[in-house]
């Protein structure tokens, strides 16, 4: 499968799964759900199409933690946004090392 194909069903699988875990908050608005949405997509883009010297886990890792740093920064909730920016991240790089051509 082509990376960018890829890295796009995977961010709109992410940018799902993360509106979901928003729309737990008590005090969400339109703009945490477009944030979220947004941020996690550009994670499984960018993280199946990164190419850095490192093994495409961690390239991915280190797109979801940099991605995520302002949000959780804005936020303050570190543990949470920047945990799901890893995990999604690394499981971007390792789809583009897996399926991608």
């Amino acid at each position: 499968m082509n990376r960018l194909v890829l890295g796009i069903l995977l961010g709109i699988a992410f940018g799902v799964i993360d509106v979901l875990m928003v729309l737990n908050h008590p005090d969400r608005t339109t703009a945490m759900l477009l944030q979220a949405f947004s941020s996690r997509f550009a994670i499984g883009v960018l993280g199946a199409n990164i190419s850095l010297p490192m093994h495409p886990a961690l390239g991915g890792a280190l797109v979801g933690l940099l991605i995520s740093l302002p949000d959780a920064f804005i936020a303050k909730s570190y543990v949470g946004i920047i945990g799901t920016g890893l995990i999604f991240g690394a499981l971007a790089g390792w789809a583009a090392k897996a399926w991608a051509a």
